[in-house]
């Protein structure tokens, strides 16, 4: 039965850099925000990258296997036989991936116990039951202060009055949603903070792979030296290699705290929601 675990979360979140560090597991594998990329592209969406990497983007744009997407052995079959089967749905179509993943494994190696996907952003869950795989999810939440920061120093938000205020209720509005999504599911949830992930990698990690049933490995703590994972669509850190070096903190946020963030934080529900998704780690996972 194959295993997949399902990083989920909002965008920039640091769900490509958890994505790098398990694909540095050597009983894991990571394919990035593989729904984003197998998705069937609306007609609106022609310039955007999943739908160009049905066409030309594939032949420029690199996996961080080192191979042009074309030349990938996992990605470079798929994406040539995707334009073709875009009715197929979604859980179909993740199938196939999988499937493609095992034959490029070499025989002489045991398969990866986990293949992992970070699709973030919208929260796409491809499978509800399915008796072939077992599905574990990891509900990957950035501090409020920190994610609002992160998105009102974009140039969208600046002159706006009180920048930060629209991603303060898309944090609060989206996050709200995918907690209820996930424990209404049938799904074993970990929930893991972006916080907790940058300070204490190790502790952080040492506790998914438990989680996970595997033991942990050092070079997880290294993901850009050691990662294994096939990511064609992800934060663009994932080829800088100081920056997926290690896993590192970014508290800029501390300089220069969001106003909107700070009166979101005022409210007794965002607060605690806030600790609850990003500061639970001892105890909070969920099995069934």
């Amino acid at each position: 039965m194959t295993k997949l675990l399902l990083i989920r979360g909002l965008g920039h979140s640091g769900t490509t850099i958890l994505d790098l560090a398990l694909g540095a597991h050597p009983q894991m594998v990571g394919l990035g925000e593989a729904a984003r990329i197998l998705e069937r592209p609306a007609p609106a969406d022609g310039d955007r990258g999943p739908a160009r990497l049905r066409g030309e983007l594939r032949f420029e744009r690199r996996c961080t296997c080192g191979a042009v997407a074309a030349q990938c052995p996992v990605w470079g079959p798929l994406l040539e036989w995707l334009p073709a089967h875009d009715h197929w749905s979604l859980a179909a179509k993740m199938h196939r991936l999988l499937e493609g993943l095992e034959r490029v494994r070499d025989p002489q190696q045991a398969p990866p116990a986990w293949v992992v996907d970070s699709y973030q952003d919208d929260f796409v869950l491809p499978f509800v039951q399915d008796p072939k795989l077992e599905i574990r999810i990891v509900h990957l939440t950035r501090d409020v202060r920190s994610w609002v920061h992160s998105r009102a120093r974009r140039g969208r938000e600046q002159g706006r009055w009180l920048p930060g205020l629209r991603p303060a209720l898309r944090w609060c509005r989206t996050n709200a949603h995918h907690d209820r999504l996930l424990q209404r599911g049938p799904h074993p949830v970990l929930r893991v903070g972006y916080e907790e992930l940058a300070l204490e990698p190790e502790a952080t990690l040492k506790r998914l792979c438990r989680w996970l049933d595997l033991d942990f490995s050092e070079q997880m703590l290294q993901p850009g030296s050691y990662s294994q994972s096939h990511v064609l669509s992800g934060n663009r850190m994932r080829f800088d290699p100081e920056r997926s070096a290690a896993i590192r903190y970014d508290n800029a946020w501390m300089a220069r705290p969001s106003g909107a963030a700070e009166l979101a934080l005022a409210v007794p529900w965002v607060a605690e929601l806030n600790r609850r998704l990003v500061y639970s780690a001892a105890g909070d996972a969920r099995k069934r």
